[in-house]
């Protein structure tokens, strides 16, 4: 529903004869309000007669609009007609871009997280890459959206950024194509070893919850005992689908995520609704610095619950809602309204969510590698290059280079085996 909000400007002549007039808090903060829009009235009225060239009535509001909302904290913003039309294109899950996640940390553009198989990951951004220049511009005092649409631009287009990678305290180039960003929900599903299931969830959008309904439903048939939840550089998404990715695995009726803000309008609790969870299935989560927002609230549920372990590095902490509210004119106001909590009362933003497991992210290399002899005969030589080939296209998908993974294989082995021995003293 459209949000109207009608801003008049008050002058108030008071007149005091002997009388004493008490003026509570609340009544000197309008007064002071009043005073405040005063002042900006006689700026915009010396603006459009003293300034040198004339001025759009629009421009002037536009750009006050756009400053105050820039004052209140990153991720509130004043979207003119053709900013908020972005907005929706970016829901679409389909666009020109270079696929990256991004926010203002610290006063500078943050990756969030690379997208998977996008051009930015592709090239080798990494979450918390600092985006010091958008082809060569200096992205200081940019706002989100003035970096978005510099971003995006047309498929097969090159954009140059500059960014600052704080722990190689270097600036780094790239080059990246744009291409046209299809965002998949889930990445991989899979049984690994041991009726281990693997699931890669990507990001939280409106067919999210029914392709896991699907994957889950593909993996229980193949005999599926235990599963691992991969939600590292998963940025978030629609926060009601990651309520329901996190009751499908929580008892009906916990609370799984709240949020507080400054009227009881914008305390909300989600609740768990689902009555026939998966309850007795054990669960490693993995996040990493890339997993935000949506990924942060499944996650502190879990840990919260003790209902799921949870394995990697510490998550981004970008947990806050933004309300859009549509103004008359076709532009937008991004609100930041509310922070989440965890079920137990954890603040998830800027703090993030600490795993269970601390393993850091590194690459598992074989000690000996496995070479395939290069044959001298011209007839041969083809059947080995496709050797190669196929060997280094396994080596891709082989699950065994990745330590986070592995370390998450290992704890659930360590819990069958756990549970087989105490079934075995039972009896």
């Amino acid at each position: 529903m459209r949000k109207k909000y009608t801003v008049g400007l008050f002058v108030a002549l008071i007149i005091f004869a002997g009388a004493s007039y008490t003026v509570t808090a609340s009544q000197q903060k309008k007064v002071s309000i009043y005073k405040q829009v005063q002042l900006f009235s006689d700026a915009v009225a010396i603006i459009r007669s003293d300034y040198v060239d004339e001025i759009d009535a629009k421009d002037l509001i536009y750009g006050a609009l756009k400053g105050m909302l820039n004052v209140l904290d990153p991720y509130s913003q004043f979207m003119n007609p053709d900013d908020y039309n972005e907005l929706v294109v970016e829901t679409e899950g389909k666009f020109g871009g270079i696929g990256i996640e991004i926010t203002i940390k610290d006063g500078l553009i943050t990756v969030v997280t690379p997208i998977e198989d996008t051009p930015a990951w592709k090239a080798g951004l990494k979450a918390k890459d600092k985006i010091v220049k958008i082809n060569n511009e200096i992205t200081r005092d940019m706002t989100l959206g003035d970096a978005v649409k510099k971003l995006r631009g047309k498929p097969g287009e090159a954009v140059m950024v500059t960014i600052l990678r704080e722990n190689e305290k270097k600036l780094l180039d790239f080059k990246i194509v744009r291409d046209v960003i299809k965002i998949k929900n889930i990445k991989d599903s899979r049984i690994l070893e041991d009726k281990i299931g693997y699931i890669r969830l990507v990001e939280f959008r409106e067919g999210t919850f029914a392709d896991l309904e699907k994957a889950l439903g593909g993996l229980m048939k193949q005999g599926c005992a235990s599963l691992i939840l991969d939600l590292r550089n998963n940025p978030g998404g629609l926060l009601d689908v990651a309520v329901r990715v996190a009751e499908k695995f929580l008892g009906d009726g916990k609370v799984i995520v709240y949020t507080k803000g400054r009227k009881d309008s914008q305390n909300l609790q989600f609740v768990s609704r689902n009555k026939k969870p998966i309850l007795d299935m054990p669960i490693v989560v993995l996040i990493n610095e890339g997993s935000a927002s949506g990924s942060e609230i499944v996650a502190g549920a879990f840990q919260d619950y003790k209902r799921a372990i949870i394995l990697g590095i510490k998550s981004f902490g970008k947990a806050s809602v933004q309300t859009v509210v549509p103004l008359r004119d076709g532009s937008a106001v991004r609100l930041t309204t509310s922070r989440y909590f965890t079920p137990s009362g954890k603040l998830i933003h800027d703090k993030g969510i600490q795993p269970d497991i601390v393993v850091e992210e590194a690459k598992i290399e074989p000690l000996h590698k496995e070479e395939i002899p290069m044959s001298s005969k011209p007839a041969e030589v083809f059947d080995e290059i496709e050797k190669r080939e196929e060997k280094a296209g396994r080596k891709k998908t082989d699950y065994a280079s990745d330590n986070q993974l592995m370390r998450a294989v290992d704890v659930l082995k360590a819990i069958k085996l756990y549970q087989t021995s105490s079934n075995k003293d039972k009896e």
